[in-house]
């Protein structure tokens, strides 16, 4: 894979719904996952840009998320 294949790769967005997100990565629940939705404005989650609403739909942007997961460690 040449850099610009791989670069590319990486700048893919994946957006899951937050049933296919848990069952993905089984370390964040439904419920988990729909709790930090709920308090988006006052956990950062909404600044993170990692989730995408399409009418009713709710969609996590899975890089952005684990994005925002890793500053919450360092915080």
């Amino acid at each position: 894979m040449t850099p610009v294949q791989n670069e590319a790769a990486q700048a893919v967005i994946i957006y899951l719904t937050v049933n296919q997100f848990a069952d993905k990565h089984p370390a964040f629940t439904k419920g988990g996952l729909r709790a930090l939705i709920f308090n988006e404005q006052s956990n950062g989650l909404a600044k993170s840009g990692a989730i995408v609403r399409l009418g009713r739909k709710v969609l996590i942007d899975e890089r952005r998320f684990f994005a925002w997961v890793a500053s919450q460690k360092a915080a």
